[in-house]
């Protein structure tokens, strides 16, 4: 029987972070993972392998619509698709390996096969049990689906199944507008795909800056999407090749049919610790079955932990990646701590979006006055030489303090620009902190400066 200071359970992007610091800080680690590559469903059939198609698709968008304006000329790209799945593949094996390889820097068993707890203080692999003083539960989150939606991840599909499609479908049904959804329906409409997307609710991205949402959304139908909003999904029909998604509209409640080459099921995903024994060792769940954990993420049974996708939170693995850091921390005897305030979520659409804080709704229920400060791309020297003048970059300050309280974003970059913001609010800067701040011309950057001013006297450019 092998003994740890920590096992922990899941390799994802929680799961290896918390690895990798326990193991900085002096603790006796392993982590279980029963996949045949480390990196959970981010760097195998999440992040990781969706961001390579969009980069792909991109391109093609790019040669198609952007480069005979450049003076580029020449016969637009032809798309093969099983190339693109293995540059995809080789983005996957490029990163899963770098996990094993820190694993093996920092000295982590990695113990193959999957996990359970027959008892405090011990993890079952296979047939061996090994003795650990602390257990760490980092095991994420599967794809959710609908009643009457029943996923054969050929036809009706998940985000997983919809990365490794045979071919590039004609008619493809996305259900569900948030950023899985969006995401992956973007590639195929790049790729020549006729996408609809079907909505229960009547805003796209729930949770986002309303405004956000409309410009969003609007940019997304010139690019080809079709949206269904207010509609709810009765069921799907799937036969070898094709399928049929019934639908309701709220408002009339009449029904309605779309048909497709595949339907993507992107409605969410829900948390995996399923045998993991949790119930007879006491481990309490919320109500939307989640682990309960204390403010040291630590479950009603001692020496257990849980963080990322398991816990209540955004379901973003760099949530779960400062949670690993913080509970390796406080495992180790000293203070793990994570900013929930400042958690930036990023679509990786093009444009991308990106977000950090309150939004005006939030702020408007909580009674907090607020100022607005907003800037277009089209005022942006840098996004209009490269056809990214489309957006803007909006904050939110504090009416009477001026400390910023969000940030919402659209245009090129978002994802990297909301980071300025991020390390603003965790000093508690103001909005004039940020517009006093030297900038680079010509930058995106400078649209993020450049709504700073706009809290104050006014941006420059607009």
């Amino acid at each position: 029987m092998s003994s740890y200071d920590v096992i922990v359970i899941g390799s994802g992007p929680g799961g290896y972070v918390a690895a990798i610091r326990c193991a900085q800080l002096g603790l006796k680690t392993a982590c279980v993972e029963g996949r045949e590559t480390l990196g959970g469903t981010c760097l195998n059939v999440g992040c990781i392998p969706s961001k390579a198609l969009l980069h792909a698709s991109h391109m093609l968008h790019e040669a198609e619509h952007n480069f005979a304006e450049m003076g580029l000329k020449g016969k637009s790209p032809s798309v093969d698709w099983k190339q693109m799945l293995s540059y995809k593949q080789s983005t996957i094996d490029t990163n899963t390996k770098g996990i094993e390889f820190l694993f093996k820097k920092n000295k982590i068993d990695w113990l193959k096969g999957w996990g359970s707890v027959p008892e405090a203080g011990k993890v079952k692999v296979g047939d061996e049990v090994h003795e650990a003083k602390n257990i760490i539960i980092a095991t994420g989150s599967e794809p959710a689906s609908l009643p009457g939606v029943e996923v054969d991840e050929k036809v009706v599909v998940t985000s997983t199944g919809a990365l490794e499609l045979g071919k590039v479908p004609k008619k493809m049904v996305v259900i569900g507008a948030g950023v899985i959804g969006l995401e992956l329906g973007s590639v195929y409409a790049r790729l020549g795909s006729e996408v609809t997307v079907v909505e229960f609710l009547d805003a796209i991205t729930p949770g986002m800056d309303p405004e956000v949402q409309k410009v969003f959304q609007r940019m997304l139908k010139k690019q080809g999407l079709k949206f269904v909003m207010g509609a709810a999904v009765q069921k799907t029909e799937a036969t070898k090749t094709k399928a049929k998604v019934h639908y309701k509209l709220r408002k009339d409640d009449s029904e309605h049919v779309l048909d497709a080459d595949v339907v993507l099921v992107a409605t969410g995903r829900k948390p995996v610790h399923d045998g993991l024994g949790l119930d007879a060792l006491g481990v309490e769940l919320t109500k939307r079955g989640q682990i309960a954990v204390d403010k040291n993420w630590q479950t009603a049974a001692k020496g257990i932990y849980a963080i990322g996708d398991v816990i209540e939170g955004p379901m973003l693995a760099h949530k779960a990646e400062d949670e690993g850091m913080a509970v390796a921390e406080v495992i180790a005897g000293k203070h793990g701590h994570v900013n929930y305030g400042v958690i930036p979520g990023v679509i990786y659409t093009h444009p991308e979006v990106a977000n950090v804080g309150e939004t005006e709704a939030t702020l408007k229920e909580a009674g907090r006055a607020y100022k607005v400060g907003k800037f277009s791309f089209m005022g942006n020297a840098r996004a209009k030489a490269v056809f990214a003048g489309d957006g803007f970059v909006k904050i939110l300050a504090d009416k009477e303090t001026d400390r910023i309280l969000g940030a919402h974003i659209i245009g090129p970059g978002a994802g990297d620009l909301i980071h300025e913001v991020c390390v603003a609010m965790e000093f508690g800067a103001s909005a004039q902190d940020l517009a006093m701040t030297c900038h680079a011309h010509p930058t995106y950057s400078e649209a993020v400066r450049e709504a700073a001013l706009a809290c104050g006297d006014g941006a420059i450019h607009m």
